[in-house]
């Protein structure tokens, strides 16, 4: 079994269909050449400057991870908001639910957010990271819970061989439950052309490739969770409020600074709960950033 590769210009509802059966698809031309060449520019710059990992068994000691993007990288605005991205996440996160309000019932809809972004540079010598699902992180229970929690992007900055260490998939685990150990040789490789894009589901094993070729490979990954959970990269001490208010504002809401339609989120001002988007331009209203 392979990856489906499809184009970026095709209907978001047979990328749901096809990722809801397969845990993934690539997307051919995900960001044209240009841009994909200004990313690999800047990425390949600042990287330069990050030192290898430590870790020997999870993130590596011959690659380098580089997170607070939307602070370091111009073009990733153009990655979030891409519509094959935002509008596959929105399809396959946004399942609404119903509660009970008194004797009302009400239909309720979870709203998404920006989780983790990372530029990720594999370098020669790197053994295969251990094959693992992102949603671990919350301690995600399958199939018990029911839906997925997270929708996650790889840019392929470089191209991504089986050779330089892509991104190995196992293809229909997402449909495993948790007894089930993931095994290497069920792994494919999700080979791209630089400007493609792998996306998959949190509940899908993958890892990390070996790189036993002579080049590094960088890939840019992003995810979009569910709004309810932690987010796992904290973008509140990432980013400044100034770095945010240039942003537009459904950005700045995926990034956190918003308040869902229950009230999480909200900052307390004058007895009222806010919504941060809001607050941002209230005068001498001081909030976090170090940036």
């Amino acid at each position: 079994m392979s990856l489906v590769k499809l184009s970026k210009d095709t209907q978001i509802d047979e990328i749901v269909s096809i990722i809801k059966r397969d845990g993934g698809v690539i997307i051919e031309n995900f960001l044209n050449d240009e841009i994909t060449q200004d990313i690999y520019q800047t990425l390949s710059q600042q990287l330069e400057l990050i030192p290898d990992g430590e870790d020997d068994y999870f993130a590596g000691t011959k690659t380098r991870r580089m997170s607070r993007l939307f602070a370091r990288l111009p073009q990733m605005p153009l990655v979030a908001m891409n519509p094959v991205f935002l509008d596959t996440a929105k399809a396959i996160l946004q399942t609404p639910l119903h509660a009970w309000s008194g004797e009302n019932k009400i239909e309720l809809c979870p709203d998404i957010q920006v989780g983790v972004t990372q530029a990720i540079q594999i370098w020669p010598g790197q053994k295969a990271q251990p094959l693992h699902r992102d949603d671990t992180v919350w301690m995600w229970r399958h199939p018990v819970y029911g839906r997925e929690a997270r929708v996650q992007i790889m840019f392929a900055v470089t191209d991504f061989t089986e050779e330089n260490g892509a991104t190995r998939v196992i293809p229909a685990s997402h449909l495993w439950d948790d007894q089930r150990v993931p095994k290497e040789e069920e792994t494919i490789a999700a080979e791209m052309k630089a400007g493609d894009a792998l996306i998959w589901i949190g509940s899908t094993y993958h890892g990390g490739g070996a790189n036993v070729s002579h080049k590094p490979r960088i890939g840019l990954t992003m995810s979009y969770d569910l709004g309810f959970l932690r987010q796992e990269e904290n973008h509140y001490l990432s980013l400044s409020s100034e770095t945010v208010k240039n942003f537009p504002d459904e950005l700045k809401g995926l990034l956190g600074w918003n308040m869902s339609t229950t009230f999480v989120g909200f900052v307390e001002h004058d007895g009222k709960m806010m919504n941060p988007i809001d607050m941002l331009n209230v005068q001498n209203f001081k909030t976090s950033g170090i940036i």
